[in-house]
């Protein structure tokens, strides 16, 4: 068994755990971005309610917060909790998403990009926390604003007078009204911005978590609010100090470092941190394969690889060539992951074609041509012995399923299994091979995103290009798995071949001449 990093390895016996808790579907690790989006949603709608009763000047804020807190605990009271909780809710799973990225070693190669842009997003959904525990004006809030004011001012293109809002009572409600704007409209706009550059170089990018999972999400949260409402401390007394303040330590983590550093130091060890994080993916570097190369004579311009390809490296535009075909693809090598779904995608990549010639096909990897993994299907059912022939079909991100080869099975794997056309599976039962297994990355959780689940839609006829109705399913069993699922692969093999070892004695007592009992 080849190495497996010891961070990966427990992260994914934590997902299995979830897998058998929650099922992939509903999973929240496999639906961390989306959670965090309904998070915000929870948030925007929670806080938009809450406006309409808090009052944006410097004496009416804290007592604006106190009413909907007591007075309108059953309505305000549960929005201002459901707010402060969604908060916390979306920055744990933000940086769980993070991390498990980082785990699955998901954020260097072609997604240095997602990575790169994610850590300053991050930094903008905190500080936009930062703001909301300001406008609540009470003895939290006057911390938060008295240290924020000595980070600002020791930024070199500052004027260091934000600070001298709190000096002698000058704080004014012009200038608590203008954050107050900035929490409520400002940041917001930057921080939609910012997700929209995240999630630029990708396609079919999901917004909306599974409703089990968000009606669960909902539920814990407004749960909690109830048994635990959010409170306020005393109110902001700026010649007052205060001796015990409760951190939100997801949002004001850094303040803490002021007692026992400058400011300026403090900007240092952050922008330090941050500058870090953002260079991870070339900490190595990651090498990504050659792109997909387009073979204009093959290709009739269907646009299915376009359709499916996850990381939008490949446009249509109109035909160069003069062929008959209203249109052409173009793959961006600068954007491609070198993942292979397209190959899988394209009506020409169908084995039958060009039987006794080198086949060739409309999109293909230079590396890994389609013709190469029929060779290779050629050669192990050539080498196959035996009463049960298998060939197992799996890719290069999960498992390492090469111990399984023996004289009645050998492997072929894949960049991803969303690079196999349906018609390999049937092409590889004509041949004559008992069964096939497809595994791969766990369902609900491709290294390419979407390769599982293109994969299922072909074989079950939703998506083009389909496995045909003459392939016999009962032949081709499908069992996905990680690196630490080795042993749970090792066991549906061994139930697959007594699988086909019935189906072959019924086929063989069924035939004519054959004694029934």
């Amino acid at each position: 068994m080849s190495y497996i990093n010891p961070i990966k390895r427990v992260y994914l016996a934590i997902e299995a755990w979830f897998n058998l808790s929650f099922g992939s579907a509903w999973n929240p690790l496999y639906n961390l971005g989306t959670l965090a989006f309904f998070f915000f949603w929870v948030v925007l709608i929670s806080g938009l309610y809450l406006f309409i009763f808090f009052d944006t000047s410097l004496s009416g804020a804290y007592a604006s917060v106190e009413y909907m807190t007591h007075d309108q605990w059953y309505a305000a009271g549960v929005m201002r909790s459901l707010h402060r909780y969604a908060s916390d809710a979306a920055i744990v799973t933000i940086m769980l998403h993070m991390f498990r990225e980082f785990a699955l070693d998901r954020y260097r190669g072609f997604r240095w990009f997602s990575w790169f842009t994610g850590v300053p997003t991050l930094w903008m959904v905190i500080t936009l926390g930062i703001t909301g525990y300001w406008l609540v004006w009470d003895e939290l809030g006057l911390y938060v604003a008295m240290l924020s004011s000595q980070l600002v001012d020791a930024l070199p293109f500052m004027n260091s007078a934000m600070a001298r809002n709190f000096v002698g009572g000058q704080l004014t409600d012009r200038f608590f009204t203008l954050m107050a704007f900035l929490h409520l409209l400002g940041q917001p706009l930057f921080l939609v911005f910012a997700i929209w550059i995240h999630v630029k170089r990708l396609s079919f990018v999901e917004i909306t978590a599974p409703i089990g999972l968000s009606m669960g999400s909902f539920i814990a949260l407004l749960a909690l609010s109830l048994a635990a409402p959010a409170v306020s401390h005393g109110p902001a007394d700026m010649e007052k100090v205060t001796a015990v303040l409760n951190l939100d330590w997801f949002y004001l983590a850094v303040y803490p470092l002021l007692d026992y550093f400058t400011a300026g130091q403090t900007w240092m060890i952050t922008l330090g941190i941050t500058f870090f994080m953002m260079i991870m993916p070339w900490l190595p570097p990651k090498k990504t394969g050659h792109a997909a190369e387009v073979h204009l004579d093959h290709c009739n311009g269907c646009e299915q690889c376009a359709d499916d390809c996850p990381f939008d490296a490949i446009s249509v535009q109109a035909r160069t060539d003069g062929a008959r075909y209203e249109n052409e693809v173009v793959v961006h090598p600068n954007l491609c992951a070198a993942c292979g779904i397209c190959v899988g995608s394209c009506p020409s990549s169908n084995p039958f074609r060009q039987k006794n010639e080198q086949l060739e096909t409309g999109i293909d990897m230079p590396q890994f041509p389609i013709n190469d993994i029929r060779e290779r299907i050629n050669k192990a059912v050539s080498e196959l012995l035996g009463d049960t022939r298998i060939i197992v079909i799996g890719c290069d991100n999960a498992l390492d399923f090469a111990g399984l080869e023996s004289s009645d099975i050998k492997v072929l794997s894949l960049y991803c299994i969303g690079m196999m056309p349906p018609t390999i599976v049937e092409y590889a039962l004509q041949k004559g091979v008992d069964g096939v297994l497809i595994t791969g990355c766990r369902t609900g959780d491709c290294y390419y995103r979407y390769g599982n689940k293109w994969m299922d839609q072909r074989f079950d006829g939703s998506r083009r290009p389909i496995l045909r109705g003459r392939a016999d399913r009962d032949r081709i069993k499908v069992f996905r798995a990680a690196e630490t699922d080795c042993k749970n692969l090792r066991s549906e093999v061994a139930d697959f071949r007594k699988q086909l070892q019935k189906l072959n004695e019924a086929e063989t007592s069924n035939q004519p001449g054959q004694a029934h009992e």
